[in-house]
């Protein structure tokens, strides 16, 4: 409700600023003897309008004040000592600027909060989002909510859980010699490759997209883990000399770190990511 409340005063007060500031130009442009007069309060008007947009209202109102005595006295003075009739071009500025403010502040306000309750929807989709957007993937907040359930499933029915993790080889110093469209490409077909690598009941998880790392939960232990470990290495030489070989500039190689879950050393999800992270830096 508050989100379309900020939307329709936008959308007002948007419009009103349209209105009025057809108003002005039409105004200023009807008089021609008071044509250089009018032109002077319509920029000094739009000017307070501006400050008024990037600063707040109490900075806009006290233009205003300034704005109106000035305008007061230059009125004043030409009554007195000029001799000039007063009609209502010289109450239009005193009434048009300070509405003109209003408007201003409050297209502005609308703006802001509708601006911060975007910010705040992104921030709650981004810590409640289980899926990675490119590669359609769970991602470490669904991998941590999968693991407490498969470590308590393993640690009740003695059901041997092992995670591998995978990451490309030299991925700094091949993102230096591709363009961010392969990159992306290379990112997919490793997250399809390990997808079919691995059986309908094991997990695919990614990790960290800048530093491509993916996670895989498998039911299985230490040394069934390499059967996955072997066929995700042929998988890679395939995609590099099969029907991928002319694809990429350079040759992908991953790196491949394994730990099969143990209840008294690895007490949580993290953990279980740090272990299997170490054994990762073995495979050189």
């Amino acid at each position: 409700m508050k989100r379309y409340q900020s939307s329709v005063i936008s959308d007002v007060a948007f419009l009103l600023l349209l209105i009025i500031c057809f108003v002005c130009v039409v105004f200023t442009a009807v008089d021609p003897e008071l044509y250089i007069q009018n032109f002077i309060f319509l920029n000094v008007a739009f000017l307070i309008s501006v400050i008024t947009y990037f600063s707040n209202l109490t900075v806009g109102l006290i233009l205003n004040f300034v704005f109106i005595f000035g305008c007061g006295t230059f009125t004043l003075y030409q009554s007195i000592v000029e001799g000039v009739v007063l009609g209502g071009q010289s109450y239009f500025w005193l009434i048009i600027t300070p509405l003109l403010t209003g408007v201003t502040w409050a297209l502005t306000r609308a703006n802001k909060q509708l601006q911060e309750e975007k910010e705040q929807l992104q921030r709650e989709n981004a810590s409640l989002a289980t899926m990675d957007v490119n590669t359609n993937l769970k991602n470490n907040l669904s991998f941590q909510k999968d693991a407490t359930v498969f470590m308590a499933l393993s640690t009740r029915f003695k059901i041997p859980v092992t995670l591998l993790i995978i990451s490309v080889r030299y991925w700094d110093e091949i993102r230096r010699m591709t363009s961010e469209e392969e990159m992306t490409s290379a990112m997919y077909d490793i997250s399809t490759i390990s997808q079919t690598s691995i059986r309908t009941n094991d997990s695919l998880y990614i990790f960290d997209k800048d530093n491509p790392t993916w996670g895989l939960i498998l039911f299985t232990d230490r040394e069934g883990a390499n059967v996955v470990i072997d066929r995700l290495t042929q998988n890679i030489i395939n995609l590099n000399n099969g029907e991928y070989g002319d694809k990429y500039k350079v040759e992908l190689n991953l790196k491949i770190g394994a730990v099969e879950y143990d209840p008294e050393s690895i007490p949580t999800p993290l953990d279980f990511i740090v272990e299997a992270k170490k054994q990762l830096e073995y495979d050189v």
